[in-house]
């Protein structure tokens, strides 16, 4: 009878692993999730078959196997959260941890260090607390904790429809969390783990979660794809458009010379530049679709295409299509002094200044002055060549400063911002084995630096510095 509750509930986190696994398709984020469900079977199916036994030799030999899953259990929920908020700086953590959990296992299947033996209760046998226990309680609480304040902290700056998700995720954690009540039953406390109550109720919550708010979604593929079937009514808008635009001036001309009553010389004049507004917009709209694609496109950076190319004609590309409005060109200057070579993709580096050139004026437009200069030198101190890109407006605060690069980190709640410019600018520069980093003064500028490698792959006789490349997609 004890049995029945810990074996419906492994038997449903190992099959909704799977239909996860199989219905949202192979990534970190799934691939962890799935992960979680497998120690969280193992776990109960584990503790299933332990109440059934009543040899307490053969119920030690099952409890040590049902550990090795409990071991590794706080890591991968922890290890799931990591990905799910894209946080890289907590690899070395999510490492350190797998490593503690492994050195655990190992000590359980060779002492009684961990597990020194078996508690007889009324519902069956469960494993006794070695000293060494504690080692482990520890380390639940440290990365589960961890865990959760990650959670919480994107969840605060996420944009909303990110927000609700990740509430759920927090919430369900949170629930799944207090399963570590059974840790009591570990040190003589006779009352049937009630654990297994919690983590239904959890995966219960994440079911929810991914039904109504897509959990596991990537919300930049979902947004790339929208952006690919947008093309086709903008195209659409631009052909129409440039039809008015020759229509318009006769048409204009003609109700002029008639005289008519109804329409001022104001309204005529409007109504002459209308078509230039719509192809300004149609290809501001092109300019954002391009940024989302080759934002899903860097997910997974196929590096055979990368070659070598020159510095100045990525800005100049840059500086070509990027969609100024009013007077923004006159604020951007350039000073290269080295016009040196680098390894990778022209078109995503014309896609990482755009990105830093949007955040520049920006900047510059909430400040209400200032100026971006874009500088290309060797480095005097390091084995780089550098960009700089410089604005002299607002600045970055000092606490949102180091979570510039973090994917979805966004302080633009109603400016329309999604926080992956500058995480698509780092795993872009990151795979051309650069480095990117950013200063900032409050009130006074911003600073981004780009560090390329100087020693570049080896050439082949035949292959010389790329004269031509792909241009962003840009409406002529």
């Amino acid at each position: 009878m004890y049995s029945i509750l810990p074996g419906l509930v492994s038997l449903l986190f190992i099959g909704y692993g799977a239909y996860v696994l199989n219905s949202r398709g192979v990534s970190r984020i799934s691939l962890t999730f799935f992960l979680v469900c497998v120690t969280t079977f193992f776990w109960q199916a584990a503790w299933a078959v332990l109440f059934q036994v009543r040899d307490p030799d053969l119920a030690l030999t099952i409890a040590r196997l049902g550990y090795l899953p409990i071991l590794f259990l706080p890591t991968t929920l922890y290890h799931f959260i990591t990905e799910l908020t894209g946080d890289r700086a907590e690899k070395p953590l999510v490492h350190g941890s797998y490593a503690l959990a492994g050195v655990l296992m190992a000590l359980i299947a060779t002492t009684d260090l961990v597990i020194k033996g078996m508690h007889p209760y009324f519902f069956g046998y469960y494993p006794q607390a070695g000293w060494l226990h504690p080692v482990h309680l520890v380390q639940t609480g440290v990365v589960v904790t961890r865990g959760l304040y990650l959670l919480y902290r994107r969840q605060q700056v996420a944009l909303s429809t990110e927000k609700a998700r990740l509430r759920y995720c927090l919430v369900s954690i949170l629930i799944y969390f207090a399963a570590a009540v059974d840790y009591l039953c570990n040190y003589g406390v006779a009352l049937y783990p009630p654990g297994v109550i919690f983590i239904a109720a959890s995966l219960g919550l994440i079911a929810q979660a991914m039904v109504r708010h897509n959990l596991l979604a990537d919300p930049i593929a979902t947004a790339a794809s929208i952006a690919h079937e947008v093309r086709t009514p903008l195209a659409t808008i631009r052909s129409q458009s440039r039809v008015l635009a020759r229509s318009l001036p006769e048409l204009i001309a003609g109700y002029k010379s008639s005289e008519a009553p109804g329409l001022n010389a104001e309204q005529l004049a409007y109504l002459g530049e209308i078509a230039k507004h719509i192809e300004t917009e149609v290809s501001r709209s092109n300019f954002i679709v391009d940024m989302l694609l080759a934002s899903a496109r860097a997910g997974s950076l196929q590096r055979d295409g990368f070659a070598v190319h020159t510095i100045k004609r990525c800005i100049d590309e840059a500086l070509a299509c990027y969609p100024f409005t009013d007077r923004e060109r006159d604020l951007v200057s350039v000073s290269i002094r080295d016009d040196f070579r680098f390894y990778g993709s022209d078109t995503l580096l014309v896609y990482v200044l755009y990105n830093l050139l949007k955040n520049a004026l920006h900047a510059l437009k909430v400040a209400g002055r200032g100026t971006v200069l874009i500088e290309c030198h060797g480095s005097a101190t390091a084995n780089q060549n550098l960009m700089v890109v410089t604005d002299t407006g607002h600045g970055i605060a000092a606490d949102v400063l180091p979570h510039v690069f973090d994917p979805f980190y966004t302080t633009r709640h109603s400016g329309g911002g999604t926080g992956m410019g500058l995480a698509f600018c780092h795993k872009v520069i990151t795979a051309f084995g650069g480095t990117i980093g950013c200063e900032s003064q409050q009130g006074s500028f911003t600073r981004f630096t780009v560090g390329f490698p100087v020693n570049l792959p080896s050439v082949s006789a035949g292959q010389a510095v790329a004269d031509h490349y792909p241009v962003p997609h840009q409406a002529k």
